[in-house]
């Protein structure tokens, strides 16, 4: 994987992505040339459209990563890559219509995006066709030897076993566990040159999965694969950058102390993060205004009780503060206490079951980013009742108030809906990837992905 503004972007969403640029830029070129060739009109210099064609190929690529095109799902099947492709396309196409109306020009005429539609759907199914089944093969995937064949082992073997895996695991070398899980590992003390059986199966990296590292590291070993040139990573790292979440199963605190991350170095990105989210509230809450009062309305229709509800939240630094929600469930949905929300839960009401659907109800949070007590992109904020459980339950839970609560996040895009105990421990595995790897461009690439799961009902309710 290749670790862009801290983030870890796998080599063939990477490769894919700069063919898909280059050939938006080719289909758009074409469209010019056959727009002005129907109207008999000098094209010009490249120079006089290069902006129109990157305006075009900017768009189409931020709107083919919001709906899911870079998703695991697209690249192992064309059938599904297709079809996000088609939703990418007809909604760039749109997003240009708008903007070209918006800033009065001529940059994007109907008919060269008609023609530019139709020659990026066609190059970039061409793409996926060839490049990605190239790219999705075995053998670009990173060769990796795994130390250990305990539990570690065995989750390091399970997570490259997934079809969209980046990584093949081409042997386990078990370091005298008492209780091996991976039967197949071959002992440490019937190989005699470990550094040469590393390079005998043309592993790049070796990555150390051992139960018990005190008194056991290997580390004569380890140096001499270091400086033979392959890579050595410990497992809590290596499922980090393969994953993207913090893996609490082989954590420990001296990992989170001593790896990179949780950077102090933040001012000048907070400082944006906290413009960006003024500008956007205000926008949203603008823009949205007639939506909240007509679904207001319904709501009110609907069934007794307030339009609004608060419900007192953890935010930054475990300080409570006031989450205002349209009321989606009835008046009396907790009068047995405070409970987790469910699927098809039955306290929600004809109306709530739309607005939970296209996350209406959570429009009126934008006033909780204006005031400072939330960012547009965190970590959920949860109840209080449920932080003291979970803060007891699951380690690390409190490292995950160090950063704003947000209206979306790492973890409501890539978990499916959850409401329990097990749920939490997976989301705060993202939150925890989240708090320590922050960038702008990971709360960009948050915001655009936001819209693949509210079309397609993804994510966390």
């Amino acid at each position: 994987m290749i670790r862009l503004f801290k983030h870890y972007i796998p080599h063939a969403v990477l490769l894919l992505g700069l063919f898909d640029l280059a050939l938006l830029i080719t289909a758009g070129d074409f469209a010019w040339r056959l727009t002005a060739n129907q109207l008999a009109v000098d094209l010009g210099a490249f120079d006089n459209r290069v902006w129109a064609l990157a305006g075009f190929a900017a768009m189409m690529i931020m709107v083919m990563t919001a709906v899911g095109v870079y998703g695991a799902d697209s690249l192992r099947s064309i059938r599904f890559a297709t079809a996000r492709l088609l939703v990418a396309i007809s909604l760039g196409v749109i997003g240009l219509t708008l903007l070209d109306f918006v800033i009065g020009g001529h940059n994007f005429w109907r008919s060269t995006l008609f023609y530019a539609m139709q020659g990026a759907i066609a190059l970039l199914v061409i793409n996926r066709l060839v490049v990605g089944g190239i790219l999705g093969a075995s053998a670009f995937r990173r060769r990796v030897l795994v130390l250990g064949s305990g539990p570690r082992a065995q989750r390091l073997r399970e997570l490259g076993e997934h079809p969209e895996s980046g990584f093949v695991i081409v042997g386990f070398i078990g370091m005298g566990e008492k209780e091996p899980v991976v039967e197949e590992a071959i002992a440490r003390t019937a190989i005699h040159n470990l550094k040469r059986f590393v390079e005998n199966l043309g592993a790049s990296e070796v990555v150390l999965a051992l139960e018990e590292r005190r008194n056991s590291l290997p580390l004569k070993d380890l140096l001499r694969i270091k400086t033979a040139g392959v890579h050595v990573n410990d497992v809590s790292s290596f499922v980090e950058r393969e994953s993207g979440r913090v893996d609490l199963d082989t954590v420990n605190p001296s990992w989170l102390i001593f790896s990179d991350g949780f950077s102090s170095g933040r001012a000048i990105s907070s400082a944006a993060k906290r413009l960006f989210d003024i500008v956007a509230s205000l926008l949203l809450l603008l823009l949205t205004a007639p939506v909240i009062a007509l679904f207001a309305l319904l709501v009110k229709l609907d069934s007794p009780g307030p339009v609004f509800y608060r419900q007192t939240r953890v935010g930054l630094f475990g300080q409570p503060f006031d989450v205002i929600k349209l009321r989606s469930m009835r008046t009396d949905a907790e009068a047995a206490g405070a409970q987790w929300a469910q699927k098809d839960d039955p306290r929600v009401t004809r109306v709530g079951k739309f607005i939970r659907k296209v996350r209406i109800d959570e429009l009126p949070q934008a006033w909780s980013v204006l005031v400072g007590d939330m960012s547009f992109v965190g970590p959920r904020p949860e109840r209080p009742e449920f932080v003291a459980e979970l803060e007891e339950q699951l380690p690390f839970y409190a490292e995950r108030h160090m950063v704003k609560p947000g209206i979306t996040g790492w973890a409501q895009i890539n978990y499916p809906y959850g409401a329990s105990i097990e749920d939490s421990r997976h989301k705060l595995e993202y939150d925890l990837y989240y708090a320590k790897n922050y960038t702008p461009f990971l709360d960009l690439l948050i915001i655009l992905q936001t819209l693949r799961v509210v079309l397609w009902n993804e994510g966390a309710r």
